[in-house]
């Protein structure tokens, strides 16, 4: 019966991870259908690992019950992202002064000349690896088990929101710059400093994805403007490859 259970375990944990790398990244965007047949084919699980695994994205709030039979990928609006800064600059805030006195100073002030040496624009992937191993960081720093948590919970959600941010050249460049600050005031132990900088990136970050997404709904509306000029047919810009 423990080999059974294990196993179940491993192929909804498999399940899990593979689904929650899809709706991060966007390859499963807002609104996409998650049918159990379809999925448990896809996947290579059984529907109970399955029904276990989107439970899990439930909870995280990722996905949702459009109907008791049908479960679809969460939409992600202006609403729900100011929403989730309030609670992020909350968190941060507080874990950054924590992080100032309890922290080993040497670690960030080494995470201080990474970020200060990197080119966030020429290698978004590396800028993005540096950035999780800040998190990391902290979380060692503030030891507070249930503030980590929190802040888990905030960063499964926030790898979708930053994706707005990876065409933008120049917010990418302040970011780093950003965290350099804080990073570098945690190194001081100069924790009214390093909750300062935090809320400073954090309204910056929250000003330039709110605008992205402006942008993205004004295109929205350009297109299908220009679909219903056009019969329906898309563009030659459109059909051209960028």
């Amino acid at each position: 019966m423990l080999c059974v259970y294990t196993e179940a375990m491993r192929a909804s944990d498999r399940a899990y991870a593979t689904l929650l790398d899809e709706i991060q990244s966007g390859a499963l965007a807002p609104g996409a259908v998650l049918g159990e047949v379809e999925q448990s084919g896809r996947l290579g699980v059984s529907r109970t690992p399955l029904r276990e695994a989107l439970g899990r994205l439930a909870a995280d709030g990722l996905v949702v019950q459009a109907s008791p039979r049908v479960t679809v990928v969460s939409d992600v609006d202006a609403g729900d992202i100011r929403e989730l800064f309030e609670v992020r600059r909350a968190l941060e805030e507080t874990a950054a002064r924590l992080a100032s006195a309890r922290g080993d100073r040497a670690v960030f002030a080494a995470l201080a000349a990474e970020f200060a040496d990197m080119d966030a624009s020429a290698d978004p992937d590396a800028y993005y690896a540096l950035i999780s191993r800040f998190d990391g960081a902290m979380d060692v720093a503030v030891a507070n088990d249930y503030l980590t948590a929190a802040l888990r919970g905030i960063r499964t959600h926030l790898v979708r929101v930053r994706r707005l941010a990876r065409d933008n050249p120049d917010r990418l460049a302040a970011s780093v710059a950003e965290h350099r600050v804080i990073a570098a005031a945690i190194g001081a132990g100069d924790g009214d400093l390093a909750a300062h900088a935090t809320h400073v990136h954090l309204h910056n970050a929250l000003t330039s994805i709110l605008e992205s997404l402006d942008s993205a709904d004004a295109a929205d509306v350009s297109t299908r403007f220009a679909r219903s000029t056009t019969g329906g047919r898309a563009s030659a810009s459109e059909r051209t490859p960028a």
